[in-house]
This record gives structure tokens, sequence and C-alpha cells, in this order.
């Protein structure tokens, strides 16, 4: 089969720009944090133009359209309302923009929504009402943003705004002063009593067919993923004060679920069907610190509100874990022997952002680079097959050649397997907007096409140490033109990480199946395996 580029089989998360908006003027396809993937016919561009799009996003940006959120919902809902009827409730149209604890938030808003009668449509024109789940997090996402909300206004004309914008809702309302309401990130309640206010909740009094006494909607909720996989958000907020981010103003301190909350959503997507769970919050490793690591008790047990004991019962679930946004902190070594001890996916995503240490301090980050690169060499002792992913800052303010050289230096030295990176990019409210030399734009983009050739070289040199191993693979798609499955192992995760493509695979290999292949080839991102069924 053909060695397709990921980038150019992944193009299911499309942007929400305006049909009229010039390939000019679009975000750029790089690995920008919280840049959505370009549109398909800007795929079709670059591969007319040969252009080898890079696909390991800096962030994991989980866009979906009106019309993805609701295809996503149309299985999720028929399957749990299947007595209910379909004609006159109102229907909802959904746009969710940015990483996947806001696709979190959508998703809870919809399952509610849903739950209250509403049907999420498709497309504008069939929708009553239109909700846009916005990012804030840098500039080119607020501007994202405000495209999405301008495009639901001309498309539709009734808008409500939620997400991490809303938090700038006189910049929103001075743009689009048509918007019917806007709420802050996680505030699920106001969207509910927004949408009642302006599309008011369909009456079932005279429907003979409703029981309002049975829950109409699985437990797990209603997914935006494929039903294989499923973000589980643990936390919210972040007490770190990194002079880059804003999360802390836009999402508040640490707040961490009960473990008996986390625990009972993870056992009910695992009973809907879910595969592998991807944990998520905005610092994983901190689970549990604001509760003082309080006990609670699931299934009779007791267990504490903590990040080991929450990787212990994720455990005892049988399916795939997958940890996300975690702080290389010396308790992270006793979750590493577990996944030693083959108790969790041997996968961790770590935000190193840099290795400099006068970049790491005035970006207040919280771990030294020789101590986070020990802390590497430990972890593949206790764990050889472990797979590290992280993120890096190009261009910080006060960036030196030197600096940027010990980036390189460390890189080459920790051997990362999955690498994503972005220029810096100034964020409204940011500290280090206002520190001094910043770095020329032109610096930026030179400096992190040296970083992404190098760390390609290291991948490609990496994934050709599995050619001839045997690896489990879960099914995503499957190509039925080339006979191809496309799929993932431990090491990939979904959207930002490569693929292994499967030839020569049966009648009966289906979407969420477990594989076991042979790897017989590897590109710089990609494995390519065979299946004897």
């Amino acid at each position: 089969m053909p060695k397709t580029s990921t980038e150019s089989v992944n193009t299911t998360i499309t942007t929400s720009q305006p049909a009229s908006m010039s390939t000019a003027s679009m975000p750029k396809d790089t690995a920008t944090i919280f840049n959505p993937a370009k549109p398909a016919m800007v795929q079709e561009q670059l591969k007319t133009d040969n252009v080898e799009p890079y696909h390991h996003k800096a962030n994991h940006n989980q866009n979906r359209s009106i019309a993805q959120s609701g295809d996503a919902t149309i299985h999720a809902t028929t399957s749990a309302t299947a007595s209910s009827p379909t004609t006159a409730a109102p229907k909802i149209g959904f746009v969710s923009l940015g990483c996947p604890k806001a696709l979190v938030d959508s998703e809870r808003i919809i399952t509610e929504l849903s739950r209250d009668g509403y049907q999420v449509a498709s497309d504008y024109e069939g929708a009553d009402l239109v909700i846009v789940n916005t990012c804030g997090f840098i500039e080119s996402a607020v501007q994202e943003s405000l495209d999405a909300i301008g495009e639901a206004i001309s498309k539709n004309g009734k808008v409500i705004v939620t997400g991490c914008l809303g938090k700038e809702a006189d910049k929103i309302r001075a743009m689009h002063p048509a918007v019917l309401a806007v709420t802050g990130a996680h505030a699920y309640d106001e969207v509910i009593r927004a949408v009642a206010l302006h599309v008011p909740k369909p009456d079932r009094s005279n429907d003979k067919d409703y029981n309002p006494k049975i829950d109409l909607i699985n437990e797990a909720g209603i997914k935006l993923t494929p039903s294989h996989y499923a973000y589980l958000k643990i936390s919210e907020g972040c007490n770190h004060r990194c002079t880059f981010c804003i999360i802390p103003s836009l999402r508040g301190d640490l707040v961490s679920r009960p473990i008996d909350s986390v625990m009972n959503e993870a056992m009910a997507l695992k009973n809907a069907g879910v595969k592998e769970l991807l944990i998520i919050s905005q610092d994983t490793s901190a689970y549990g610190l604001d509760l003082k690591y309080k006990t609670s008790f699931w299934n009779g047990m007791p267990l504490k509100s903590k990040f080991y004991d929450l990787c212990q019962a994720l455990n005892d679930l049988g399916i795939w874990v997958r940890l996300h946004y975690v702080y290389p902190y010396p308790h992270v070594d006793k979750v590493v022997q577990l996944m030693g001890e083959k108790k969790l996916l041997p996968y961790l995503d770590i935000p190193f952002q840099h290795a400099s240490h006068s970049i790491l301090k005035a970006m207040k980050r919280p771990a030294h680079s020789e101590n986070t690169l020990a802390r590497i060499h430990a972890w593949r002792e206790i764990c050889p097959d472990i797979v590290i992913r992280s993120t890096f800052v190009v261009g910080f303010p006060g960036e030196t050649e030197e600096d940027f050289q010990c980036l390189l230096d460390w890189l080459v030295e920790a051997r990362l397997d999955r690498v994503g990176a972005f220029t810096y990019s100034e964020v409204e409210g940011a500290v280090a907007n206002d520190l001094p030399n910043h770095v020329p734009e032109a610096i930026k983009q030179e400096r992190y096409e040296r970083l992404m050739t190098l760390q390609q070289d290291i991948s490609a040199q990496k994934l050709q140490e599995k050619i001839g191993k045997t690896l489990m693979v879960l099914v995503d798609e499957i190509d039925f033109d080339e006979g191809v499955a496309i799929c993932r192992s431990y090491a990939d995760a979904p959207e930002i990480d490569g693929h292994v493509y499967v030839d020569d695979i049966t009648a009966a290999v289906k979407v969420g199946q477990f594989l076991t292949v042979t790897i017989d080839d590897a590109s710089e991102y990609d494995l390519f395996a065979s299946y004897k069924g």
C-alpha cells in the first residue's frame, strides 16, 4: 500500500472557518498550539505542491464542526432513546473548539440537553439554536473562535457562546452583538438555562411513549469521540503559574473530582463498550492534592483521591488507560512501576516545554532539565517499553542560540518518542508578554524547523527498531477500498501521534477491535504491518 502521511488520512478534524475565507488568512498547519488541522481543500493543495505536512500537533486539537458534532451523536441518541419521539424536539447545533478538556465540556452539555429532550442538529439550517464552545488560549485560537461565532450567526442567527473565550464577554459582544448569551468555561448549568430561555424544553406531557422514570441516556453520556475510546477528565484548573499560560485565569485553580465519581464514569464508559480511556486534566499528576487525598468508597472499597491510587483502580477495569498532561514529579515513578508490570499503557504525555535553565526559570516551570533527564533514564530502566510524548516552546522571550542548542542537545540525549513544538505566541494576559528580548518571527520559525528535523530523525530511528516485532493495535478506521486497517498501538494517542497501517485484513476485522500484528516497515512517524487473522 502507499505510505500515506498521517495528516492526509486524519482530516476528520475540520475547522469551522467560513467557506469564503482565503487559505492565506487561515492558521498555518504547523505544530502551533491549538491551531486546527487544515480543511480538506488545503490538504489537497499540499499534496499538489508536494508539501509533506507535519502531523504531530503540539497540543490536542479536538475541534468538532457542527456537522461532526451532529453526526457523532446520531448513534448514541438513537440507541439510547429508541422509544422517544424524534419529530417535535427542538434541535441544537454544536461547534466545539480547543483541547480535549473543552471537548469533554461539550460532551457534558450535549448529554444534559439530550436528557432534557433536545436533539443535536448536524447543520446550521436545521438548528433552532447554535452553541459555540470556544478556545481562548492564544491569539490564533481567539481569532478562530471569533470566526466560528461569526459563521454561526451568519448561517443561523441564534447563538450562545461558552468556553474559555467566554471570559472575554465584552470582546465577543463588541464583535458579535447578536449573540444571545456568553458563559465561561465548564459553566454547564448556565448554558442549559440559556438554551431553555431561548428555545424552551420540549413538552412531552402528551407523548404516550415517554416515560420520565426511565433514564434515556446511558450513564456514560454522549461522546463526540468514536465509540471505542473516550476522554475522562479527572480535574479542572491548575495551580501552576507558567508565565506563557493563562489557564488558571480561564479555568481557575486545581479542582479534582472525588475518586468515586471518576471511577463511576470510567466503569460506565467501559460498560458502554469503550476500549481505551484517555485520562486528561491540566495537571494529571497533581490529582487529589486539593482534596487532601480524601478517601471515598467505590464498589465497597476505600479509595484515596490520589494519582497512584486512581491509576491502580483504573487498571482493574481491564481496558487501555492512557495518561496525558503528567508533570515529572517523583511520585510518578510508582506509576511507571505499574506500567512496567503491564498494568497501564506504558505511555506518558509530559509537557517539558524546554531544557535551558534560564528559559525554564523565565517560564516558571516546576522542573529542571537534568532532573527530568535522569528521571527519563530511570523510567526506562523500570519500564523499557515506555513511550514518552512531549511538547516544546521555541522562541520564548529571551531564548538565545545557546538556550536553543541546549534544547537540541537535551532532545538528542532524551530520545523522546513523540514530540510536538510550537513557536512562542503572545497570549493576552500572560506574564511572558512583558519579558524582554522577544525573538523575531523568522528566527522562531527557523529554530522550529531545526527542532522538528532533528526529532524526525529520532522518531524514524526509534520506529525502525520496531520492525519484525509483534504489537497489539486498536482499529480506528478501515479503508475498505485498499483493504487496510488504520490502527494505533500503545505508543499512539488518537489524532496527535502516528498510526499503524495493517494490510490484508479480512471482512471480520471491525473498528474498535484489537489485533495482533507484525511490523513490516516504518516511516518517520508511522508503522506498516501485516495481519494473519
